[in-house]
């Protein structure tokens, strides 16, 4: 059973709006809103929970009835939680053409799967159905159990019911007018060591730098802005290097993150910063990371950006979201 996870799909350009009553604020926020969800939810917290299944023994027929009862178009092959296969509908039809209709189900199933993973980040099962175009993909658990189903129809309701819950949190943030807790004298500092290929723990540094900005009140948009490069760099870390470390500075007016590795190094800055570009190997690539769109994603959020490399050494990456004038100007 093939276990594969496609290349995070890219986000939406950041949006620049005007922000004050409800409408503006949303038009300013929706693409950053969005970006934010695709990172921060999980396959689980789209997925049917209650799965529909038939054992192999099991004839097509009643796999055929129970697809027509509850209006699915295919149905999982499970015993004792294990995922054996797939019926879908085409081999329902195939069935009823050649005439075994009444076989079990073990037999004619379909057991080259592409599934999914509970704990993936949303953006993987996103990319699944651009890349392989199916209905929909089994969900396991670490245990390799089946848990869930998904598709397409629980992605949209999920993105939408969120960013529903999200612009009402913002427009009652608009109406309360509560003052950040923020001035030029602020300053905040985090390290975060970042592992090699440490896929697990990956994205809880971004996140410590939201949650803390929250805590001061900042801005939503500066948050979210500071959030998405913090993510992207440290998913590079991951990715791309040898391990480093993820450093967060607030200080003078402006958020600064800065991402530093051990290497390898990049030979051709210039090349590795445009769209889709990537010195991803090919088992990286596999496991849905490495399409080339990190930096760029950094670069958009960004009021400043610089890059330095030596191939052998490391790289240095730092990201800087203006937050208010600096102190000298504040004097």
């Amino acid at each position: 059973m093939e276990n594969v996870s496609p290349p995070t799909p890219p986000p939406p350009p950041p949006s620049e709006g005007a922000s004050g009553d409800a409408l503006s604020l949303t038009t300013a926020y929706e693409p950053l809103v969005l970006m934010e969800l695709i990172q921060r939810l999980k396959v689980r917290d789209v997925m049917t929970h209650s799965v529909v299944s038939v054992e192999r023994c099991i004839p097509l027929w009643e796999a055929q009835r129970l697809m027509k009862e509850k209006h699915i178009s295919g149905i999982p092959v499970v015993e004792e939680g294990r995922l054996f296969g797939l019926v879908s509908m085409e081999d329902i039809i195939c069935a009823i053409e050649g005439g075994y209709i009444a076989q079990p189900c073990g037999h004619y199933m379909t057991t080259k799967l592409v599934v999914l993973e509970d704990d993936m980040p949303l953006s993987f099962a996103i990319h699944y159905f651009d890349r392989f175009h199916f209905g929909r993909f089994p969900v396991l658990n670490r245990d390799r159990l089946l848990v869930g189903i998904v598709c397409q129809r629980d992605i949209n309701r999920a993105l939408l019911d969120e960013l529903s819950k999200e612009f009402s949190r913002m427009e009652k943030s608009v109406a309360r007018s509560t003052p950040p807790d923020i001035g030029p004298t602020t300053y905040m500092l985090r390290e975060f060591p970042v592992a090699k290929y440490d896929f697990e723990n990956a994205g809880k540094a971004a996140n410590a730098i939201k949650t803390a900005m929250l805590e001061r009140k900042f801005p939503p948009k500066m948050v979210r802005r500071v959030a998405v490069a913090a993510y992207e760099l440290e998913i590079n870390l991951v990715v791309h290097s040898d391990g480093g470390m993820l450093t967060w500075q607030i200080g003078n007016g402006r958020s600064e993150v800065v991402a530093q590795d051990k290497g390898p190094g990049i030979e051709d800055v210039a090349w590795a910063c445009r769209d889709g570009t990537s010195t991803a190997n090919e088992w990286i690539r596999s496991l849905g990371f490495g399409a080339g769109l990190g930096l760029v994603n950094v670069k958009r959020v960004s009021d400043s950006f610089e890059i330095t490399s030596k191939v052998g050494v490391g790289t240095t990456v730092r990201s800087i979201v203006n937050i208010g004038a600096p102190l000298e100007e504040q004097e």
